[in-house]
């Protein structure tokens, strides 16, 4: 699959050819992001980061936009991360996993080597999962110091004496980065059956041909130029690197992004098609023998967020923000009988904005001010701690968690935000 690249300098997006010559830039990367994420992972570069253009508190021109993106996604992040403080940092806003380059291939001293030392400390801080080794080539050899010196390492060596280290590899050709001239597949070749890794490929990708050629080979792909110069389609690479030689049509689950499985069904590559098309979710119907958007009659429809696909490449997860009930029989989802939509703190979001969005005669929601709601809070939040019995103590904490959650609205904050916040401070 294709992970789109987001390269940020000066607080702008960029490409550059071969990490240096500027081609393009751009202002608008929590727009890239949101098209991106549709479509699958996402890398974030912070490239003054990674030439040392730093302010003396460590920070860059960037990192303000950085951290906005990374809860926009499933964002992989790199660029001048040489301590594990740093990757922890990064982890802990909301990063999946981070991308190690040249500290991985250079000794404490400055000389070139395995930085064993440094990989240790990164997988003790935040585990070898979440960690990617870089092995940036130039002339079959490791490139480092944003591509300006050699390490000295045949490329493949590198690769396997750092794999023990880190779930991925992100592999780039240095001399087709940028210049969409294709791919070197036989150094692709000779590092893919050299390791046992996840290999992400870079530098040179042009074609949607080549991507799938890719995938076949066992590479996922790395995406920058091609795309921002639109000589590769999104839809189009993600349509032909679904496992088609397995099945005619894919499995696709829809769920709702508080997590309910609302509904399974089945596309074609005309489905998938139309679905990135029009945003809502289409099907295969094998019962007409036709193209099915979800809900186009009833208005139910499934308006989708992004789609991501299974390790095994025949069967998509779509996830997807219903407009009303997902089953034909006017249940919430195909997996249950009832019509009620299982309650969770985002739909109680939902019905506290509507209340105060379109006030009907008599609701309380909607007559409550701001000084009202703190005053409620306070009084739920003492009746909660002189709760005698386990009954009561759920009743104060509904009551409290109400309240809470309409201050929430009035003050333009999301459960996501308290959740994401949470985590930042689990991971701390």
């Amino acid at each position: 699959m294709v992970i789109s690249s987001i390269d940020l300098k000066d607080g702008k997006v960029v490409q550059l050819r071969q990490g240096k010559d500027p081609v393009l830039e751009r202002d608008d990367p929590q727009a890239l992001i949101a098209e991106f994420d549709r479509y699958g992972e996402v890398a974030v570069i912070d490239l003054d980061a990674a030439l040392r253009n730093t302010k003396p508190d460590g920070s860059t021109a960037n990192t303000a936009v950085l951290k906005k993106l990374l809860r926009s996604g499933n964002v992989r992040v790199g660029g001048g991360i040489r301590d594990a403080k740093k990757a922890k940092e990064l982890i802990s806003l909301g990063a999946e996993k981070v991308i190690i380059g040249s500290a991985a291939f250079t000794l404490a001293d400055g000389s070139p080597g395995i930085n064993t030392a440094f990989l240790e400390a990164m997988v003790q801080a935040i585990g070898k999962e979440r960690i990617i080794v870089s092995v940036d080539s130039r002339e079959g050899k490791i490139a480092v110091k944003g591509w300006t010196e050699s390490a000295g390492i045949e490329l493949v060596d590198g690769a396997k004496a750092v794999e023990q280290y880190c779930s991925e590899l992100l592999f780039t050709c240095v001399e087709r980065e940028g210049t969409m001239t294709g791919i070197d597949m036989d150094l692709v070749n000779a590092l893919r059956s050299a390791v046992s890794c996840r290999l992400v490929v870079a530098g040179g990708v042009s074609s949607v041909q080549e991507i799938a050629a890719l995938e076949k080979a066992g590479c996922d792909v790395q995406l920058g130029m091609a795309l921002y110069t639109g000589k590769v389609s999104l839809r189009d690479s993600f349509i032909e690197c679904l496992d088609w030689d397995k099945c005619e049509l894919i499995p696709v689950v829809a769920q709702s992004e508080a997590g309910e499985v609302l509904m399974v069904g089945y596309a074609n590559r005309d489905a998938f098609a139309r679905t990135f098309e029009t945003g809502k979710l289409t099907f295969w119907s094998r019962s007409r023998n036709e193209l099915w958007t979800k809900g186009l009659t009833s208005g139910n429809t499934l308006d989708v967020v992004r789609l991501r696909v299974d390790c095994d490449r025949d069967t998509v997860l779509a996830i997807v923000n219903p407009a009303g009930p997902a089953c034909h029989t006017g249940a919430w989802t195909c997996f249950k009988t009832g019509s009620d939509r299982a309650y969770s703190l985002e739909f109680l979001s939902s019905i506290i904005g509507e209340r105060f969005a379109n006030p009907k005669p008599g609701s309380y929601t909607a007559t409550l001010t701001p000084e009202r709601v703190r005053e409620k809070i306070l009084e739920e939040a003492e009746e909660l701690t002189e709760a005698e019995t386990h009954a009561d103590a759920v009743w104060e904490c509904a009551d409290l968690l109400y309240f809470i959650s309409v201050l929430m609205h009035q003050e333009g904050v999301s459960w996501k935000q308290v959740l994401d916040e949470l985590d930042r401070r689990h991971k701390k």
